[in-house]
C-alpha cells in the first residue's frame, strides 16, 4: 500500500512517515518545500499547494491513502489565509483523493474544534462542537472535520484524530517557546494552576494515525468518527511546567495573573492588534488565556474500542525522555515502547 502524508516534513507528518516506513509502506509526502531528508529515508517527496486542485490532483495519483495532517496553525493571522489551507485544501484533497480511486483518508484534527472556553475533564467523542471560535485556527479546523466526516462511505473510509499538545525531541514550536519564555523569565501563571491537561507524545500521535489507517482494513467502527488522541494519564500543567523547568535549569515561573485578567488583556492586545494591522502574534490572546487556565484531559476508550489505539510511550517515560533530548537526566527507557 502507498500511503500519501500531508505535511510529511512536519513534526507529526515526519513521524508517521518515519513509522509508516518501519511497518513497510511505500510513503509519498505532499509538501511545500523541498524535504531532502525524507527522500534519505526512502520517502518520495513531491511538492504541493493543497490549495491548487491541479497540484492536487497530480499528488493523490497512485496512492491508495491519505494521512492529512498539512494545515496552517497559529493563534493569530488572516482568517482567509487558515480557511485557504485548512478548508479549501481539506476539501481539494478529499474530492481528488475520492476521484483517484483512493480508499482510506486520515485526518488530523485538533480537540480546540470543541473548545467552547470551558473546562473538559475526561471527554469524549460526545462532546459537541463549540458554537462559537475565539480563534480562525480551531474554526477552519472545525469546518474541514465535518467535511472529512461527512464524506465516509463504504468506498471511502474516514475519520478524524484530534491529538491534543504534541510534544517530542524535535517539537519546533510548544516546547521551544515555553523553555524560551521561561529562560527569559516571561512566562506567567495563567489562573489557579490546578488544571489537569492531556498532552501527546509524537510517537503516539503518528502511531495512532497508524492504527486508524489499520483497522480501515478489517472494516473499523471508527468511519465517520472522531477521536481524541492524547497519554492516558493527564498531568497538572504548571506543576508538570515547574518540574520540566527544575530539571532544565530554568527559572521558575512566580508571577500569576486570573483567568479574567487574562482574558481581558488578551482582549485589548487583540484589539490593538487589530487597529494597528501587527501582523505578529500578540503576547496574549482571548484564547490562549482561556487555553492556559483551563482543564483539558480526554478519554482514550473510544480509540481503543473503535481502532485499537495503544499507548506505546507513557506519560513519565515521555517526560524523561523530553528532559534528556533538553541535556537533563537520562531517559527511564531506551529504545521504543511496544507491544509484547
Amino acid at each position: 500500500m502507498k500511503v500519501l502524508v500531508t505535511g510529511g516534513s512536519g513534526f507529526l507528518g515526519s513521524a508517521i512517515c518515519r513509522d509508516l516506513i518501519e511497518r513497510g509502506y511505500a510513503v509519498r509526502s505532499a509538501t511545500r518545500t523541498p524535504a531532502p531528508e525524507l527522500e534519505r529515508q526512502g520517502i518520495e517527496d513531491q511538492r504541493c499547494d493543497l490549495a491548487d486542485p491541479a497540484q492536487v490532483r497530480e499528488v493523490v495519483q497512485d496512492c491508495d491513502a491519505v494521512i492529512h495532517t498539512a494545515a496552517k496553525v497559529g493563534i493569530w493571522g488572516a482568517r482567509n489565509e487558515f480557511f485557504r489551507t485548512n478548508l479549501s485544501g481539506t476539501q481539494h484533497l478529499i474530492e481528488e483523493s475520492r476521484r483517484a480511486g483512493l480508499k482510506r483518508f486520515i485526518y488530523t484534527s485538533t480537540p480546540s474544534v470543541c473548545f467552547d472556553g470551558k473546562g473538559h475533564r475526561n471527554a469524549d467523542e460526545t462532546l459537541p462542537y463549540a458554537k462559537r471560535h475565539l480563534a480562525a485556527y480551531p474554526e477552519s479546523k472545525m469546518q474541514a472535520e465535518k467535511l472529512v466526516l461527512k464524506s465516509n462511505s463504504s468506498e471511502f473510509a474516514t475519520c478524524a484524530l484530534r491529538p491534543h499538545l504534541i510534544f517530542g525531541p524535535d517539537d519546533p514550536h510548544l516546547i521551544p517557546r515555553l523553555i524560551e519564555r521561561g529562560r527569559a523569565r516571561k512566562l506567567i501563571q495563567v489562573g489557579t494552576g490546578a488544571n489537569r491537561v492531556s498532552m501527546t507524545w509524537v510517537d503516539n500521535a503518528a502511531g495512532a494515525h497508524i492504527d486508524a489507517l489499520e483497522a480501515f482494513e478489517d472494516g473499523g467502527k471508527h468511519g465517520g468518527k472522531a477521536y481524541f488522541i492524547a497519554q492516558e494519564d493527564p498531568v497538572c500543567l504548571w506543576e508538570w511546567i515547574g518540574e520540566l523547568f527544575e530539571e532544565l535549569d530554568v527559572p521558575p515561573v512566580k508571577r500569576k495573573i486570573s483567568r479574567r485578567f487574562a482574558y481581558a488583556l488578551g482582549a485589548t492586545l487583540e484589539a490593538s492588534w487589530n487597529l494597528l494591522r501587527k501582523k505578529s502574534d500578540p503576547p496574549m490572546t482571548r484564547f490562549v488565556a482561556l487555553q492556559l487556565a483551563c482543564e483539558h484531559s480526554y478519554d482514550m476508550g473510544p480509540a481503543r474500542r473503535d481502532f485499537g489505539y495503544r499507548e506505546r510511550i507513557s506519560m513519565a517515560d515521555a517526560t524523561a525522555r523530553l528532559i534528556s533530548a533538553w541535556g537533563g537526566r537520562p531517559p527511564l527507557q531506551v529504545g521504543r515502547v511496544t507491544d509484547a
